[in-house]
């Protein structure tokens, strides 16, 4: 999900007002929940006319760990509470406006496996990683998305155990959703939608639930990745069957929905979610006692820590040893797109898994391009006339780039129908809207066309008609063949699923990436999970294609994004939070980030879908690997007053009151994180880490280096000497230029490269990213 900043404030007679969150900090834990209501109450009366305006003006009330509240105001308002001593900080909520950013994916990480006769021999003496963690169970995962389909058997409760005891949560009532559906499974559910309807006004309910029931998909979807019940013979209208089942299958879920329908806009748009919701779901949530958030929503330009909900929420569930997963967002492949860039949340981008629909495509020369689809419709045995949209138009189109992107009332049915349309991706119309564009004016087949920005990233879209999605290089081939002959024509064969594809993983090229433009002393993001064509659970209450023109309904769909990955890192998170119940939060990213994978499945260095190299600004320290991160060897870990110093040296006024900001705090650069960014190096610059040893007792680890191009770097000591489980050692990294005078192609250059402790059993590896300055 991606989410914008608010466009259109609220306006009153004379003064204009919107919504702002005023951030104390943490609360001190002296006042009941009244009382605090009653101190955020207080202060609003100080700058509002009279009583009743300041309660009218008060949406949210943050009485857990989060201290703050959000409330209507005018300019002069926020400056007034902005000189107030105690409050920390006055920004405007940014309004959210997201783009939808498993059969396979967890047999393809390496989860479950179809093992043979001597690897069950083996795993009798090492129980693998899902019974290690019990199958997730007693781990609760909170997923702030927008509401679950509840009667999904993904969410079944059948054999599970009580509800954690740790469980304080509740099950909240609504249209279409009562206590009943939540379960041992779906121990609770809530819903917030104060900031919205302040903007929007009262909730259209044709077009959502006004309750924690899912009308669009997604969250369905991301739920039952993280924690989804096995279910067998499933499939997506024909494609990818097999057994569903989310990462951490025995995990419990807590519903948050914070996100709703674009007004005007159709459900195929997206939801938009409000930052004053969010960081409402969030603060319930920490209170009721969850230990990993699964938080797919992002901004599409991310803000500075003060001044990002997420950020703060994050921190503070951070507080409290709760694990926060986010997706790195889908605006790539511009460099230095990503959101949720803060050190202490977990930022996850996108790859491939090994799984293709394979849908042909045969032109009339017998030449046949390999497209993907999920579509169930076929064509008939025979070949079919092929037009390029942008010579298939009404008259009045301008014949300029848009013209081949099938918008909305562009193609004309004389020159369409009975045809196999070719169309590009871009414009003004979403993939699915072009296929439905192609079947309003009589096509019977529909080529979706990448564009060079796209590459090989084949979307399999549950199309209303017969359609395949295919590269640039073959569009190029299409439209050559076009021009080449009078009576251009093609058929399209229907799809079947291919396991085993290769080279997989790759990146997704929609992927936002680094560099970091909060920090640029942070690498982000973290990592990569299986993220393109996943199959997990859906909302009975929408279509596979969310169109209002697509009357189907499924039960299980096909989508991609880094909406996808972020909830698959999660349930690793789940997993390895049962296995060790005391680690850190930052313990486990490490392990998670130091132990991922490099390369491909043909044995070479991860590439993007046109082969292209990739580095770790797209995905981070590589792909995740669940089974080695449950024994990392060591973890770098880092506590809550680690990242509060960490602002201070960032100039970020702190975000927790009662703390003070020392005369003098670490560099950025010394935030003990497991990834290693140096921005505009000057000379020389050198930084510590510290290890903690949670391998064996008695353990020697040797340092390896990988030096970025035109740097050189130096580990000391270069031998870890460790003793007992827990013992911490610290090393310094000295990155010196080779030639600080070198010329530079722009001043975002980086190169890249990996420092790595070994023991002849684990291989702690941590990439780096330099510029010179």
């Amino acid at each position: 999900m991606i989410y914008k900043k608010k466009l259109f404030p609220r306006k009153e007679p004379a003064v204009t007002t919107q919504v702002y969150i005023v951030y104390f900090g943490e609360h001190s834990g002296q006042k009941a929940l009244h009382e605090i209501e009653d101190y955020h109450h207080s202060y609003l009366l100080s700058v509002k006319a009279s009583e009743e305006e300041a309660r009218d003006s008060l949406l949210y009330s943050y009485k857990h760990s989060i201290n703050g509240f959000a409330a209507v105001l005018s300019p002069h308002e926020v400056t007034k509470l902005s000189e107030m001593d105690e409050v920390v900080s006055v920004f405007p909520s940014q309004r959210k406006k997201h783009t939808l950013h498993t059969t396979r994916s967890w047999e393809f990480v390496g989860l479950e496996k179809e093992l043979g006769r001597e690897q069950l021999k083996k795993q009798k003496k090492t129980r693998n990683l899902l019974e290690k963690a019990r199958y997730g169970d007693q781990i609760i995962v909170g997923m702030v998305d927008n509401g679950v389909w509840p009667e999904s058997k993904s969410f079944s409760d059948e054999g599970m155990g009580p509800i954690p005891k740790s469980w304080k949560g509740i099950c909240q009532t609504g249209v279409a959703f009562n206590s009943s559906h939540c379960n041992r499974k779906l121990i609770g559910a809530r819903y917030y939608l104060k900031g919205y309807e302040s903007d929007n006004g009262p909730l259209n309910t044709t077009t959502d639930y006004r309750s924690p029931r899912d009308k669009d998909g997604h969250g369905t979807h991301t739920a039952s990745t993280v924690a989804g019940r096995r279910v067998h013979n499933v499939s997506a209208l024909g494609y990818a069957p097999g057994t569903a089942s989310g990462g951490a299958p025995l995990a419990r879920l807590a519903i948050y929905k914070v996100c709703w329908p674009i007004p005007g806009q159709t459900k195929v748009k997206g939801n938009t979610c409000y930052e004053e919701d969010m960081l409402a779901a969030i603060d319930d949530a920490i209170a009721d006692g969850v230990h990993v958030l699964s938080i797919s929503i992002g901004t599409s330009q991310p803000f500075t820590y003060a001044k990002d909900g997420i950020a703060i929420g994050a921190l503070h569930a951070t507080k409290n040893n709760i694990v926060v997963a986010c997706s790195a967002g889908n605006s790539g492949p511009a460099p230095s797109t990503l959101s949720n860039p803060a050190p202490w949340i977990i930022t996850v981008g996108a790859s491939s898994i090994d799984r293709a629909f394979v849908t042909p495509l045969v032109l009339g020369n017998g030449m046949k391009l390999m497209g993907q689809s999920v579509t169930p419709y076929k064509l008939k045995k025979k070949m079919y006339p092929l037009v390029f949209a942008a010579d298939a138009v009404v008259p009045g189109v301008p014949k300029n780039n848009t013209a081949a992107n099938c918008n909305f009332g562009s193609l004309d049915p004389k020159k369409v129908k009975g045809k196999i349309v070719l169309c590009l991706r871009g414009g003004m119309t979403l993939r699915i809207e072009k296929g439905i564009e192609v079947k309003r004016a009589g096509g019977v087949g529909f080529i979706l066309g990448n564009t060079p920005e796209n590459g090989f990233d084949l979307p399999a879209d549950p199309h209303l008609l017969p359609a395949t999605a295919v590269s640039s290089e073959d569009v190029t081939k299409i439209r050559n063949y076009i021009k080449s002959t009078k009576k251009p024509m093609a058929t399209i064969i229907p799809g079947r699923t291919v396991l085993h594809a290769k080279p997989a993983p790759f990146m997704a090229s929609f992927i936002s990436r680094g560099p970091n433009t909060i920090d640029p002393n942070i690498l982000k993001p973290d990592i990569t999970g299986p993220g393109l064509n996943i199959l997990a659970a859906w909302s009975e209450g929408s279509s596979p294609t969310r169109s209002e023109l697509d009357p189907r309904v499924v039960k299980y769909n096909i989508f991609s994004g880094t909406s996808m990955s972020c909830p698959h890192v999660a349930a690793a998170v789940a997993l390895l939070k049962a296995i060790h119940p005391n680690w850190s939060s930052a313990a486990i990213r490490s392990a998670l980030m130091t132990t991922a994978g490099l390369v491909n499945n043909i044995g070479k260095p991860i590439t993007d879908s046109s082969g292209n190299p990739t580095n770790p600004f797209q995905y981070g320290s590589g792909h995740f690997r669940p089974t080695k991160a449950a024994d990392p060897g060591l973890v770098y870990d880092t506590t809550y007053t680690d990242y509060l110093l960490y602002l201070c040296n960032i100039g970020v006024k702190s975000l927790d009151s009662s703390f003070k900001c020392p005369k003098v705090s670490p560099s950025s650069n010394n935030l003990n994180y497991p990834s290693l960014q140096i921005s505009k190096l000057k000379r020389k610059v050198t930084v510590t880490r510290t290890a903690t040893n949670v391998g064996s007792a008695r353990s020697i680890y040797f340092s390896s280096v990988k030096s970025p191009v035109g740097f050189s770097v130096r580990v000391e000591p270069s031998i870890l000497y460790f003793n007992h489980v827990g013992q911490k050692k610290s090393f310094d990294i000295t990155v010196e230029a080779r030639n600080p005078k070198a010329s530079k192609k722009n001043d975002t250059e980086y190169a890249f490269g990996w420092y790595t402790w070994n023991d002849g059993i684990h291989n702690v590896r941590s990439p780096m990213a330099v510029s010179l300055a």
